[in-house]
């Protein structure tokens, strides 16, 4: 099956997707903010420039959409139905270094919590984000 839009039109609309700021980072973010935990945000000294590090807390968190970690067994992981081996190498890359770069960070005994797009939605929000702070304060204490 061939691309629905030509070259052009196809790389226009991928170099509008954001790698960084995205909105379920936002949330995360917002939310541990309003908890009173400090962060830094895309950190270049630490392997893959984690979306938020908790110094205090040596805690890592990743916000994951779905689609571009490749979501096992959630219904916003499709993968496309063109070019599909293109797409299916590209995720697993991605998982790949996903997993290398939470190696690393261990080995700098620093710990790695993902939140998934997909738990950020509708009424699970509130619940994942609880979740998450618990995890991230309970750890430490």
């Amino acid at each position: 099956m061939t691309d629905v839009h030509n070259e052009e039109t196809r790389s226009y609309n991928m170099s509008r997707i954001n790698s960084g700021n995205t909105k379920p980072e936002i949330i995360v973010r917002q939310f541990l903010y309003s908890r009173g935990l400090r962060y830094r945000l895309h950190v270049k000294e630490l392997p893959g420039k984690p979306d938020i590090f908790l110094p205090k807390y040596k805690t890592v968190v990743e916000v994951h959409g779905c689609f571009w970690h490749g979501h096992q067994n959630c219904k916003y992981f499709v993968l496309p139905k063109t070019r599909t081996e293109w797409w299916k190498t590209k995720i697993e890359r991605t998982k790949e270094r996903d997993f290398q770069n939470e190696v690393k960070l261990l080995s700098l005994k620093i710990r790695t919590i993902i939140v998934w797009e997909c738990t950020l939605r509708g009424e699970n929000k509130f619940g994942t984000l609880e979740k998450l702070y618990n995890e991230i304060i309970e750890e430490n204490n």
